[in-house]
């Protein structure tokens, strides 16, 4: 059996000299490596960035969409979306581990969620079994490497599959909020009616405590309505977050006057990087999550307006995260209850 490189730069087919996430194809073969995972996937679960251009691509249909899917990984020997730059994870049963890494607690047959991203993923479909618009997730037949670098999740056993692979999919942002959020802060959520954005309101709640304040932001009634229903936010704004000054006005309505110390970013399209910027104090933090996020836009954006804002790329991993994202539901009910409604 060949010895693999831990961070999967043997599965580069080219260019040369780099490692498989900026890849244009990799080696898809499932035949395994020392250091390498083979794991039987049954959903994918698409970054959301990356889904909602696929269906505008396939002009929403499922056929194109399956034809699209089919023909990126055949291409590039996995899921990552020439468009967003963005993949997603997926959830499987382990097939076969490599003897370099039998150390590890995992036995064959043990189900697992990928917590890295299919944009450095070895991949193969086989079949597109069926498709969830609404959630983003794929139902598929195929296979899956994971490299010795590669962090997962063994599946809880007290949550539905679907409602897991949900929450460890955005795992990193209720995580990062977690981190960021400070007693007293003011901290508005773009996207908040979202499946990332809902965890986040439940984290800069708890971690902003009486003393502060959450502002939840989004567009559609669909999610204004889901914000309401969670309970979570001390000000809710429905506003088009591309329009950045309409978001500052609407932001400074509800805030007395005064730009927020926090913002977090959690939509899945093009343009909202000033309206993120704009209603967020001079000093302030922003977090974008958003794989739509273009960090040229952001810097020169915020050099354009004059302000000194600290931010953050959304790295989709920090410490803990899947622990923290799926504890969020175990200790909210109603954030619960909602999530089994849509995803489960």
């Amino acid at each position: 059996m060949q010895k693999g490189c831990p961070f999967g730069s043997h599965r580069v087919i080219t260019p040369e000299g780099v490692l498989p996430q900026a890849a244009e194809i990799i080696d898809n073969t499932m035949d395994i490596y020392d250091n390498e995972i083979l794991v039987s996937v049954e959903t994918l679960n698409i970054d959301s960035a990356s889904f909602t251009q696929i269906q505008e691509q396939a002009g929403g249909s499922e056929k194109e969409i399956k034809k699209i899917m089919l023909d990126l990984v055949q291409k590039r020997g996995k899921h990552h979306n020439p468009v967003t730059g963005s993949g997603g994870m997926f959830i499987g049963a382990i097939e076969k581990i490599g003897p370099a890494l039998e150390d590890r607690e995992l036995q064959p047959g043990d189900r697992i969620a990928s917590l890295v991203s299919l944009s450095l993923t070895p991949l193969r479909i086989d079949k597109i079994k069926a498709i969830r618009k609404e959630t983003d997730q794929v139902d598929i037949e195929g296979k899956a490497i994971l490299f010795a670098s590669g962090i997962y999740a063994k599946l809880p056993e007290d949550l539905p599959q679907n409602l897991a692979l949900a929450v460890l999919d955005v795992a990193g942002a209720p995580a990062q909020t977690a981190k960021l959020v400070r007693p007293g802060d003011r901290v508005l959520i773009i996207g908040a009616g979202g499946k990332s954005g809902l965890l986040c309101l439940h984290e800069a709640k708890k971690r902003a405590g009486i003393s502060g304040k959450v502002i939840g932001l989004d567009y559609t009634a669909e999610s204004m309505d889901r914000i309401a229903e969670a309970g979570l936010a001390d000000a809710a704004i429905q506003a088009d977050a591309r329009n950045a000054l309409e978001v500052r006005d609407k932001v400074l309505e509800v805030n007395d006057c005064q730009p927020v110390d926090l913002t977090i970013n959690c939509v899945n399209i093009n343009g909202t990087e000033m309206g993120s910027i704009l209603p967020t104090r001079q000093g302030g933090t922003i977090y974008f999550f958003s794989m739509a996020t273009s960090f040229t836009r952001a810097a020169l954006g915020a050099e354009g307006v004059g302000l000194d804002v600290n931010m953050i790329i959304g790295n989709g991993y920090t410490r803990d995260h899947a622990v923290i994202a799926l504890h969020t539901l175990r200790e909210n009910p109603k954030l619960k209850e909602m999530f089994t409604r849509i995803f489960a």
